[in-house]
């Protein structure tokens, strides 16, 4: 336990102490914040924010694994942490790419849509390829129950794997959905880590270590995202994160614990994707006035309606964070019960 929060502090230091150095890197790079015009009015005053912040703490992080992984050697470690750190790395580049050709053009317009989609499914499609070359019989075994209800793992068979690169893919936008508001998906994502860290610990201990770096990189970062924020994560850090969670997920084999640890990032993804749904639906059968007269949410994702209705950002953050450690407990329960 001692090397783990030995680890939290040194990547929180690395991280934290050259963040005003980091934000002047990415303002005279150019990465500024281009607000979307989707965006709620009061958004307008983080126009111009440095942004590709997620290079801060996934650096330090990605550098620390891989130190570690060269002192030990490969045939000394846990065999899915290296994978899992170079599809970490990867979704990075994808939101890298994404949000500097955003800053290069000078507009919310970076990477499309469908290159961002196809580009992940690629990246996650390798990662479950190396898993089913490298299975052992029970990898496509998920526990659906807590051991301690004694309901034997479901057997999914090749199904297991296109869910797998759902899940990782899903997840990835999940957390790129809750970057919002100034410390929400910084914030939210570190009690996941340390949730995941908690329930790798026992079987997967250097994969539970990965999420200890992680998370103290997020809290290193979240020291200038706070509100109101310094720098935001941008793509290049929110994509990675979901990515990292679901990659542990999968190779130490607490999916069901780790979705529910998740549930606040993955109600912002549902709520995309029922106001999305249902706009379309509802042009095609009254109209486009209708439609849009008539949305299931304000705006989306989901805190952007709670800004619509008027909460004040700080206190949506500290709500949003209240119900992510609420659930990150309820996570903890369901991977440790019996």
């Amino acid at each position: 336990m001692g090397s783990l929060v030995a680890a939290f502090v040194v990547v929180f230091v690395l991280t934290a102490l050259p963040g005003r150095i980091w934000i002047e890197w990415l303002r005279g790079l150019g990465a500024r914040q281009n607000v979307s015009q989707d965006a709620p009015v009061a958004h307008a005053a983080k126009q111009g924010t440095p942004t590709m912040g997620g290079l801060m703490f996934l650096t330090p992080c990605v550098v620390s694994v891989c130190a570690m992984l060269a002192l030990r050697g490969s045939g000394r470690t846990e065999p899915a942490l290296l994978p899992v750190c170079l599809m970490t790395a990867a979704f990075g580049a994808i939101g890298f790419a994404d949000d500097y050709l955003s800053a290069r053009r000078g507009r919310n317009l970076g990477l499309t849509s469908r290159q961002k989609m196809i580009a992940q499914i690629l990246v996650a499609v390798g990662f479950i390829l190396w898993l089913a070359r490298t299975a052992q019989p029970i990898t496509t075994q998920v526990q659906i129950a807590p051991t301690g209800m004694l309901v034997p793992p479901m057997e999914m068979g090749w199904i297991y794997y296109p869910i797998a690169v759902l899940f990782v893919v899903g997840l990835s936008n999940a957390t790129n959905f809750t970057d919002g508001l100034d410390g929400l998906a910084s914030g939210i994502v570190l009690l996941i880590c340390l949730a995941a860290a908690a329930l790798l610990w026992l079987a997967h201990p250097e994969l539970s270590l990965f999420m200890f770096v992680l998370a103290g990189g997020l809290a290193g970062f979240l020291w200038w995202n706070g509100h109101p924020a310094r720098v935001f994560m941008g793509d290049t850090g929110s994509l990675p994160l979901g990515a990292a969670i679901a990659g542990v997920a999968i190779a130490g084999k607490q999916e069901v614990g780790l979705i529910v640890a998740s549930l606040v990032c993955w109600a912002e993804l549902v709520s995309v994707i029922i106001q999305v749904g249902v706009f379309k639906w509802r042009r095609r059968r009254k109209g486009l006035d209708y439609a849009r007269a008539h949305r299931v949410f304000r705006r989306t994702p989901l805190h952007h309606h709670f800004e619509e209705e008027g909460l004040p950002e700080t206190r949506i953050v500290t709500r949003f964070w209240l119900a992510g450690a609420v659930f990150t407990a309820l996570g903890l329960l369901w991977g440790r019960l019996g």
